[in-house]
């Protein structure tokens, strides 16, 4: 925000002005995102088990003093640091970093902790589960721990992980970003991966290609063939296979199901009969990318961009498909009281009235741009409802455990460097992407499904539990048929698999 006023204002201004600024953000959605995603890294990481210790130090005469020279986070609590005093088979004695005091004394106090072996069980060593604590821990070591859940003075080990990644929690209807969190720790990074790390966002992007083929004649369920293809790249490029990401092919397929499955080989073939001149337009209507180059391959999602930018689009899909700026200022206000700035810049027809007189309500007049069709919007919505209900994100559990009506996608990109999920309801959207901050695998199988979905759920799970379930709004205009689930013809008598697919009129 001090960043945004700075390029807006000018030092002077921002420092001497008198500016008054709220912010969009909501400190409850942050905490728990904030949580939510510091958990999920962690999960990962400790998957992977142990790196080793912080550092060392000799534990004779005050260990305390000597302790509190190693400097620690200071935004990971209830992490603290400890160095392991003694060591046995089955637990370890550990003494707790001491605080300081006011002047910058140190603490006379010098808590002392056990770790047991249950607190360092997830700590493999070339993939072995310890039986003894001195496989992992050596008298002197400096280490991260938390208190346990059970048991009075008793802790469980914890490292930094290793890899990254970021989170936004977004209002669709106006751009106000409710929460953001950059990455696990601010005091050991001040790079912000939600706004300034450029991710390929791979399969997250496919709801962009398909919009576009939506709102150009296809409906949800037209025919793409799901069966292999080669494209010639032109001289001295060779051939480019696009592969699925499960090695097999299912041929003619419904709009529905290629984003259901997350089908590659669909995609392509998709942008090559609507053009990639056309779905550069729709990225950049929906402010992913300014200028995405004409190859296939992005249709794919391979082009770079951030996870804001990702979380707006998505939220214009989710509102109905209006135009939204991501903004972090509500209003600014000078030294006067004046409002020098307000985000919001719809106009409200009798909102000055002083007092009622049996008016009329005030009515909010939207001019905003139409990015994409309303009905559009909404086909691409009960797409990805799918998505969550049995494609992709199907085995993460958002039904059970959320309760209320979800959209999303994921995305997984080449090699598994990122894993992408972005999901929304009606009133909020919520991505999160997980990567190295150099990039490498995370591994096999480390798809968006996976890996960041389970992130956004163990958000929503708590952020929306006091919400009422509120369905995604139906357009006027929409018609709503029985299909056949896997042909998307009409449904007929004794089909196994039927649901509600909406078409546009003259469509169905």
């Amino acid at each position: 925000v001090r960043r945004e006023l700075f390029d807006k204002y000018g030092e002077k201004k921002l420092y001497e002005g008198g500016l008054s600024v709220r912010t969009t953000l909501d400190p409850k959605y942050q905490e728990i995102a904030r949580r939510a995603l510091q958990a999920g890294l962690e999960h990962f990481d400790q998957k992977h088990g142990w790196r080793g210790a912080v550092t060392k130090i000799d534990v004779s005469g005050d260990w305390g003093v000597k302790l509190v020279g190693v400097k620690s986070l200071d935004d990971v609590e209830p992490w603290r640091l400890a160095v392991v005093l003694d060591v046995a088979d089955h637990s370890a004695r550990i003494g707790l970093q001491p605080g300081r005091e006011p002047g910058g004394f140190i603490s006379k106090d010098r808590t002392v902790g056990i770790l047991p072996l249950e607190g360092l069980k997830w700590a493999r060593i070339k993939g072995r589960v310890p039986t003894k604590v001195g496989q992992v821990l050596e008298r002197g070591d400096v280490v991260y721990v938390a208190p346990a859940e059970k048991g009075e003075g008793q802790y469980k080990l914890e490292q930094i992980p290793e890899v990254s990644g970021a989170m936004v929690v977004e209002d669709p209807q106006t751009g106000r970003v409710l929460a953001m969190v950059g990455g696990f720790s601010y005091d050991q990074s001040q790079f912000n991966r939600a706004t300034q790390a450029l991710r390929q966002p791979g399969s997250s992007f496919k709801p962009i290609v398909y919009s576009a083929a939506l709102d150009n004649g296809y409906t949800p369920s037209s025919l793409v063939l799901d069966a292999p293809i080669e494209i010639d790249q032109g001289p001295g490029l060779g051939v480019w296979k696009p592969e699925n990401y499960e090695h097999d092919f299912f041929g003619p397929s419904t709009l529905r199901f290629g984003i259901e499955h997350s089908r590659n080989v669909m995609t392509v073939r998709l942008a090559q009969d609507v053009g990639m001149p056309m779905i550069a337009d729709y990225a950049k209507r929906f402010g992913v990318y300014d200028n995405l180059p004409p190859y296939l391959s992005f249709a794919l999602g391979a082009g770079e961009t951030t996870l804001l930018r990702m979380v707006t689009a998505y939220g214009m899909i989710d509102n109905g498909g209006r135009k939204i700026t991501p903004t972090l200022i509500d209003r600014i206000q000078d030294r006067y009281g004046h409002t020098v700035y307000r985000h919001d810049k719809r106009e409200c027809i009798g909102c000055d009235q002083q007092k009622w007189d049996n008016q009329p309500e005030p009515s909010l007049i939207d001019r905003r741009e139409q990015v994409i069709d309303p009905m559009t919007a909404y086909q691409i919505t009960s797409m990805m409802e799918g998505v969550v209900l049995r494609g992709t994100a199907g085995g993460v559990g958002f039904q059970k455990e959320v309760g209320k009506p979800v959209a999303g996608k994921t995305g997984t990109t080449n090699d598994y460097k990122d894993a992408w999920f972005i999901g929304f309801t009606p009133d909020v959207v919520v991505g999160v992407y997980i990567g190295y901050d150099k990039p490498r695998s995370l591994g096999r199988g480390m798809t968006g499904g996976r890996v960041a979905a389970p992130i956004v759920k163990d958000f929503m799970k708590v952020a929306l539990a006091d919400k009422p379930a509120v369905p995604f709004r139906v357009p006027p205009g929409i018609k709503l048929v029985r299909v056949n689930l896997k042909t998307g013809a009409r449904a007929a008598p004794g089909d196994q698999k039927v649901i509600l697919e909406a078409f546009k009129p003259g469509t169905a």
